[in-house]
């Protein structure tokens, strides 16, 4: 059974999807950014940091950790601060590393935003 799952602490969503989808023991997250945050203006670490601040929450409400982050997709519109994203990653990271996909695309849908990151945890 799918379970559709909004986090009224994330905001409002008001495009055609849900923040998770719930199937059995695995929750699926939809692409997050720093979208109508004060680190929307901010650099690309900033706003990985405001993305990971969602995961985590989104963790708690599911009551795990983002120990079990068993997937991540990372969108970025430049390499340029990739060391810095980095340095966030393996901070969010810890030793629970996830598997993961890294892609550069031209750009994110707001021209504010130099990230975006999907996620697959497990429950």
């Amino acid at each position: 059974m799918l379970i559709r799952k909004n986090y009224p602490e994330l905001g409002e969503v008001k495009a055609p999807y849900v923040h998770a989808v719930k199937h059995g023991e695995t929750l699926y997250v939809s692409g997050l950014t720093a979208f109508a945050t004060p680190a929307q203006q901010g650099d690309m670490a900033t706003q990985a940091e405001a993305i990971f601040q969602q995961l985590h929450l989104i963790a708690a409400a599911e009551n795990t950790s983002l120990n079990n982050l068993i997937k991540v997709t990372i969108f970025i519109t430049s390499f340029v601060e990739i060391n810095d994203l980095r340095a966030v990653l393996f901070k969010h990271y810890g030793d629970h590393l996830p598997a993961s996909s890294l892609v550069q695309i031209s750009q994110l849908f707001s021209p504010d935003l130099s990230i975006e990151i999907e996620a697959i945890i497990a429950l």
